[in-house]
């Protein structure tokens, strides 16, 4: 099922799955288990493979000392995101690949991540740890079972403070967490850059979603704008889409920047960091009617479909870092994507070599290895008033495209991830509609069909739990989802209900949060794997959970997020409280750090807000439906009535009003003076319905469009 794994199956060493199995033959041989986790995109991963996984020497080692298990850390992310606090709680860092050593009741006492295959810059050899480990677990047992006893009341101190009480939920309490998240923000922002912090810089795009519906919040609310969130949005979109981190040639984003400049990148390329830089351009595109954001949806949203999408019509996990470097005959990180200025003259010609080169920043000394360079935009053609040099430009990326597409490409991992598959869904959807592009939502309905037939109900046992991934059109029943599956996808389907105006949506997000609220409570919160799957360690007495983000939502949080809207679309008065119930934890998150907890101040944005809810009476092409979509209010949701038509004055009927009964918006609504209506309903209290669109834009923080 996993490219990763397949990557893996001709070393010598005994690879085993995460299984009970494995850890039956741990004890009946009296080792330890060596457990190794990474993913297909992760370069240093495929560095320690080479040196160490498909060494002879190093294999006789570790098979004849260990139970050797091999786990793809996106297809079992709870086993990863366990491992990775045990790592994190024992050497203070963590990363891919990760390297964990454990006990028969899985219980980790040693950890680390890569290890090189001789002595180097201070670290010992991946055999020497291998050796000194076995010895420890053979003459000094004692010191086994109290490092994991150490490291297990660590993880387990950090579940139970997550799950503890964190205070009344009061309407002052969470403006003020979210003011507090600002601030810290502010400090940790770069000025010069862009981003937050510095090398190596990440996108932060759940960070960016949270500091424009804040912003959108305050004008909203008439609370004093905050000039510095504009500097700090504007500066961060506009350098990342310049910066090496974004594909100048082919769209689409790189992992991370090596450099706080966003110039030299990381090379993978995600579907997580992809999906959500398109919601958060796209959303940038609405606020502010940005060209730049503009450019950067469609150029994205083009590499999403055209470089990761599936036969079966999902979309792939990520694109290698690295491919075959044809002067040198060695795969090598960034060979696919970077260029000389020899190159570019010999694909272009001399004249227009040296203006691209000068466009892009590419020079005899480079930028990145080899003197190859990275290509930055860092001149203005692309979105220019010069009319000719766009049109220039354009025409010579295309060619530049048409040459580097000869190279060989980098490997692609295509198995289907729901949560990923969710954020993709949830982006084209709401990108197409922003941008009137019915080709992607068309998409993401195709996306969005595979996960419903393939991955839903795969274990007949579980009807309501998505598989986590699948490949080839077959679900992987060994990985069922955790809880960003079900809350990401729920998202995305109520994403497509608006969208598509089709209630089924509606319903199959109500099924997966009904299995959320099923099987991953605990304590009053929620936990990150459901009470229906075997627990990661023996006696486990917490079920991990987190409340900040990673690379993608927190599932809290979007879960949160998810039935916050689905409460407001139903109206679902129950679904409703049990949010109210949920948000304590995550305003103390974001006041703690929000930073880390982007989407859970988005969440809470849109829970201050109301969200509004928007109810529309008019034709799918009128402009009051076009003006709901450009609509900023955070977290609004709205439903359009199907086949508006023209109604005789006192008659009642489905021309006047929606026949839908599955949108709760939809009911008893009914058009003024057979006009385009649009009622707005905000914390239990409706607005008078409106046929102006002056008024409906100050109701929604919409931009009149021209």
């Amino acid at each position: 099922m996993s490219p990763y794994l397949q990557q893996h199956a001709d070393n010598p060493v005994d690879w085993w799955p995460w299984c009970d199995e494995a850890f039956e033959e741990a004890r009946q041989r009296n080792v330890p288990v060596f457990l190794s986790v990474g993913y297909s995109a992760c370069h240093w991963c495929h560095v320690m493979a080479h040196e160490s996984f498909e060494s002879e020497q190093v294999a006789r080692v570790m098979n004849e000392r260990f139970v050797n298990i091999k786990v793809d850390r996106e297809e079992l992310p709870a086993v990863d995101a366990f491992y990775m606090d045990a790592t994190q709680a024992m050497t203070g860092h963590g990363g891919w690949p990760m390297s964990v050593w454990l006990n028969h009741d899985r219980s980790p006492w040693y950890a680390g991540t890569y290890f090189p295959p001789e002595p180097r810059h201070g670290m010992p050899s991946f055999v020497q740890v291998l050796l000194a480990l076995s010895n420890t677990w053979s003459t000094e047992h004692d010191r086994v079972v109290t490092s994991a006893a150490q490291v297990m009341e660590v993880i387990t101190m950090k579940e139970a403070a997550t799950l503890s009480p964190a205070g009344e939920l009061t309407r002052d309490g969470v403006r003020s967490a979210l003011e507090t998240a600002v601030h810290q923000l502010v400090h940790n922002f770069d000025p010069h850059n862009g981003g937050f912090g510095g090398a190596p810089k990440f996108p932060t795009p759940l960070v960016l979603e949270f500091l424009m519906r804040y912003q959108s919040l305050s004008a909203l609310h008439g609370w004093e704008n905050d000039p510095r969130v504009d500097t700090m949005l504007s500066t961060t979109f506009e350098s990342m889409a310049r910066g090496g981190i974004y594909d100048q040639i082919g769209g689409g984003f790189a992992r991370y920047s090596v450099d706080a400049t966003w110039t030299v990148p990381h090379f993978e390329k995600m579907l997580y960091d992809n999906a959500q830089l398109l919601l958060t351009y796209a959303h940038w595109y609405r606020q502010s009617g940005a060209e730049l954001a503009l450019r950067i949806v469609h150029e994205t949203a083009e590499f999403m479909i055209r470089d990761l999408q599936t036969p079966q019509d999902g979309f792939a996990s990520a694109l290698d870092a690295d491919s075959l470097d044809e002067a040198t005959g060695h795969s090598e990180e960034g060979a696919f994507y970077a260029w000389t200025l020899q190159q570019l003259r010999d694909a272009l010609g001399v004249q227009d070599g040296e203006w691209v080169a000068q466009l892009l920043g590419v020079t005899d000394e480079g930028n990145f290895e080899k003197g190859m360079s990275v290509a930055t935009l860092v001149a203005d053609a692309a979105d220019a008033a010069d009319a000719a040099g766009a049109a220039r430009w354009q025409a010579l990326r295309s060619k530049l495209y048409e040459v580097r597409n000869k190279r060989p490409h980098p490997s692609r991992d295509d198995k289907v991830v729901a949560a990923w598959n969710g954020l993709a869904i949830r982006a084209l959807a709401e990108a197409g509609n922003i941008c009137e592009r019915p080709d992607w939502i068309e998409v993401a309905v195709q996306a969005a069909d595979l996960l419903v037939s393939v991955h839903l109900g795969a274990d007949e046992t579980r009807p309501g739990r998505l598989a986590r991934v699948s490949r080839g059109g077959q679900a992987g029943v060994h990985a069922m989802g955790v809880l960003d599956d079900q809350a990401l996808v729920a998202s995305a389907f109520i994403t497509l209900a608006q969208v598509t105006g089709e209630a089924e949506w509606l319903s199959l997000a109500g099924t997966l949060l009904a299995d959320i609220r099923g099987h991953f409570a605990q304590d009053g919160g929620l936990a990150d794997t459901a009470d229906d799957d075997v627990a990661l360690i023996e006696n486990q007495a917490l079920r991990a959970v987190e409340l900040t983000d990673n690379v993608t939502p927190s599932g809290w949080a979007a879960t949160v997020d998810a039935a916050l809207s689905y409460a407001a679309l139903t109206g679902d008065l129950e679904m409703r409280a049990w949010v109210d119930d949920l948000l304590p934890q995550l305003v103390a998150a974001v006041g703690k750090n929000g930073r880390f907890a982007g989407w859970a101040g988005a969440a809470l944005t849109a829970w201050l807000d109301g969200p509004r809810e928007v109810a529309v009476l008019a034709p799918h092409d009128s402009s009051m439906r076009r003006l709901v979509v450009q609509a900023t209010a955070p977290g609004l949701v709205f439903a359009v009535a199907q086949n508006v038509g023209i109604q005789e004055p006192g008659v009642q009927g489905a021309d006047g009003a929606s026949e839908s009964a599955d949108f709760a918006l939809l009911a008893d609504r009914t058009r003024i003076n057979n006009q385009d209506t649009a009622y707005v309903c905000q914390q239990f209290t409706c607005s008078a319905p409106t046929r102006d669109l002056a008024t409906l834009s100050g109701l929604i923080g919409a931009r009149l469009l021209v």
